[in-house]
């Protein structure tokens, strides 16, 4: 088999990337190791930043996100009894996020690939990328029982960061940057509508919470918790009361409840991996990066990488210069490492570190308490929220 790009991962990144390339005439096969269904019921992010979501519509995958999608104008901070509102359009122009889960982009690239698009491999185990280096990369994988080898102009390692494509690059040529948190989130789906219209984010005392929506009818919410826990030692009512306390105000709202349908927690982490290129292979999403959710900057970070791996691809096409191409880690690196900065900055404003001091928790409410009360701060997190240029 052969192909101009073979794109490892069928998740969002892997199959934006297949649609971008189809859209300027350039080929590619898209092999993934699990089976359909999964691909389309995994649960991952849900924020949309605004360049995320305008590269879907460009895309023509943008229908069903713009009729089912809810479009947040801002986020609520809550610390101290207190609730400030962030204005992400009045403070950066015009920008927004849009609540559509990572499940749904799939599902709308998915059924656009299969119906318009190249060779979509399903349950296709992805062995090794070879000859990373050479002229004619290759992916050695597993499919329908038996080994074949797809043969690229290029390779793009979307697989995770337990995938085979950043093990194809040196071990030598390689700088990791990372930090483990001490603490997790403990996340629960429950078929209730949500408490509030946008996401809140919750300082308190007692760790950190999320408010978040899957859609008008299901909530999405998180309870900061150590690193390690069971979530089945906590019972259902324990959480409820637990982020009743956490999101208390002075004013009287109230927290409404419902029956949870999905338990689970998620570990805290920031990761880079240097260079996010090696010869003829490129790596992008999970791949090469990893940051907390507190910022909800993954899989927008994903779309930035598979984006401007298109417009190098394009360019060089259109010009035959392969400077795009070249500078595609330098470029891409600019823009993870503003992503990881804002995403630590969040978690280290909203979270109890065990080890906090009292003088480090008077920080946190000071942060918090500038960007109520300064628009030059509420502006920087509300265009860092809101996302960085793509590519």
């Amino acid at each position: 088999m052969r192909t101009t790009v073979g794109i490892i991962g069928a998740g969002p990144a892997g199959l934006l990337l297949a649609r971008l390339l189809h859209g300027a005439g350039i080929d590619s096969v898209v092999l993934e190791s699990r089976d359909r269904a999964y691909v389309e019921q995994r649960q991952r992010a849900g924020i949309l930043e605004q360049g995320t979501a305008d590269v879907l519509r460009a895309a023509g995958a943008g229908e069903r996100m713009d009729r089912e999608g809810l479009r947040h104008d801002g986020i609520e901070l809550r610390f101290a009894g207190r609730r400030h509102r962030v204005d992400f359009p009045g403070l950066t122009g015009g920008r927004s996020v849009t609540v559509y889960a990572q499940t749904e982009v799939c599902k709308d690239l998915i059924a656009l690939q299969l119906a318009e698009g190249g060779p979509l491999l399903f349950e296709a185990e992805a062995l090794a990328v070879e000859g990373a280096q050479s002229d004619r990369p290759a992916v050695r994988f597993r499919h329908e029982g038996r080994e074949d080898v797809l043969e690229c102009d290029y390779v793009v390692g979307c697989d995770g960061h337990w995938g085979v494509a950043r093990k194809a690059v040196p071990a030598a040529l390689s700088q990791v940057f990372e930090r483990t948190y001490p603490f997790g989130w403990l996340g629960i789906l429950a078929d209730v509508a949500p408490s509030h219209d946008e996401l809140v984010y919750a300082r308190h005392e007692r760790g950190f919470a999320l408010l978040s929506m899957r859609s008008p009818s299901v909530s999405r919410l998180y309870l900061q918790v150590p690193a390690g826990t069971d979530p089945q030692v906590w019972a259902d009512e324990a959480i409820w009361d637990e982020l009743e306390r956490r999101f208390e105000t002075g004013d009287g709202w109230r927290l409404a409840r419902g029956p949870v349908t999905q338990k689970s927690v998620t570990p805290m982490r920031s990761y880079v991996h240097e260079p996010m290129r090696h010869g003829r292979l490129f790596l992008a999403g999970d791949a090469a990066h990893i940051v907390p959710p507190t910022g909800a900057k993954g899989l927008n970070l994903a779309v930035g990488d598979v984006v401007t791996f298109a417009r190098a691809l394009i360019h060089e096409r259109e010009t035959g210069s392969a400077e795009l191409l070249d500078a595609y880690s330098r470029t891409c690196l600019r823009r993870v490492w503003q992503a990881e900065r804002f995403s630590c900055d969040m978690t280290a404003m909203l979270h109890r570190s065990p080890e906090a001091t009292a003088f480090e928790e008077r920080l946190q409410l000071a942060r918090l308490e500038r960007i109520a009360s300064c628009r030059a701060a509420g502006t920087d997190l509300a265009e860092g929220y809101t996302g960085f240029p793509l590519g």
